[in-house]
């Protein structure tokens, strides 16, 4: 049996399933391991003491670790980097702060598009999500694109989607493993007649906007927000497609994108970046919580996360800043364009964890 997952700040220990009758389990390294890392995370000895026992270690070994890892080196060190860690914490949670004092932080603000210097100031260097209303006013993408039209102009292409999402937790995380192609008119079908699901979607890694075959898409896009360039289009561009019902789950991207609604509404929720702490951020730009049913006994840190909540309709736009976490669902049948062609810095680079057992 594996030391089981810990709660972060809890300050108890989860109960462990009882063993059988005989002798006791070694306290191995593992254990020792889960000893120091529950320590850092302050869950108290006592409740450290009653899983142990309880998962078939013997208590007298377990209450000599637990008590003798304040004093080793090792642990020691790691003291002394939760300290630092502490630190930049409280930095992060005082900017917060200091950002959520402004009255109309809880809004995502919805508004025509304003001129670059303020797109740069108070929305790129600002980093705050907005809604632009007004982008698509020119597009011949809002009066053509529809199932229909996908299906008549292209239903003969073949298209990569994601399948059968709904049988894997982690779906997005192991998405690489739910590629599969598929003729695209025949997609539309499927979409068409299988009402709300998550199951299958075609998301931006289709990279059908790379293919000269669908130059046409393109072409149906007008005017682009401040700051983008429109000669990098066709190459930081991606096309959207799917039933209501699908999901993107709680994460980040690497750099600052534009998503454009043609067809269907997305609920869109935000999470500062500053907030990262309190997301259980364990694996790459990924947060196991789900913002539709957050469990507070495992990740009670999110308690102390504020959620900004918008539905954008055909014909807006979003801007999502540098970092910001999103959950985004499809409220209908959706088409939706997105596109990372800005023309002020966007190259980012992170050192994501890759902790994929807690």
């Amino acid at each position: 049996m594996s030391p089981p997952v810990m709660n972060d700040g809890a300050g108890t220990c989860p109960p462990a399933p009882r063993p059988r009758e005989g002798a006791f389990k070694p306290l191995d390294d593992s254990w020792l391991q889960w000893i120091a890392e529950n320590r850092l995370r302050d869950c108290t000895p006592e409740s450290m003491l009653a899983t142990m026992t309880a998962a078939g270690l013997e208590p007298q070994a377990c209450a000599a670790a637990i008590a003798g890892i304040e004093d080793n080196p090792v642990f020691r060190a790691a003291r002394r980097f939760q300290q630092l860690q502490h630190k930049l914490e409280s930095v992060t949670g005082n900017l917060q702060k200091l950002w959520e004092s402004d009255a109309g932080y809880a809004r995502v603000e919805k508004r025509p598009t304003p001129t670059r210097d303020e797109f740069i100031a108070r929305y790129v260097r600002g980093c705050r999500p907005v809604v632009l209303t007004d982008v698509t006013h020119d597009w011949p993408a809002m009066a053509r694109w529809s199932p229909a039209d996908l299906q008549q102009r292209f239903g003969h292409l073949t298209v990569e989607i994601q399948d059968e999402r709904n049988a894997d937790a982690n779906f997005e995380e192991n998405k690489l493993d739910h590629r599969r192609m598929a003729r695209l008119g025949d997609f539309v079908n499927r979409v068409i007649a299988g009402g709300p699901t998550n199951d299958y979607y075609m998301t931006a890694n289709n990279e059908a906007l790379r293919r000269p075959e669908f130059a046409a898409l393109l072409a149906d896009i007008g005017s682009l927000p401040p700051a983008c360039d429109r000669a990098l289009l066709p190459h930081r561009s991606s096309f959207w497609f799917g039933p209501a019902g699908t999901l993107t789950p709680l994460h980040h991207d690497t750099i600052m994108l534009f998503h454009t609604q043609v067809v269907g509404r997305k609920r869109w929720r935000f999470i500062s970046p500053l907030q990262t702490p309190s997301l259980y951020n364990y694996n790459n730009v990924f947060s196991p919580i789900d913002l539709d049913r957050p469990d507070l006994d495992r990740y009670p840190r999110f308690r102390e996360a504020t959620v900004l909540d918008v539905v954008v309709q055909p014909g807006e736009t979003v801007f999502l800043p540098l970092g910001w976490w999103h959950q985004v669902i499809s409220l209908d049948v959706s088409l939706s364009f997105s596109y990372s062609n800005l023309d002020v810095p966007n190259e980012y680079s992170y050192r994501n964890p890759e902790i994929r057992n807690w």
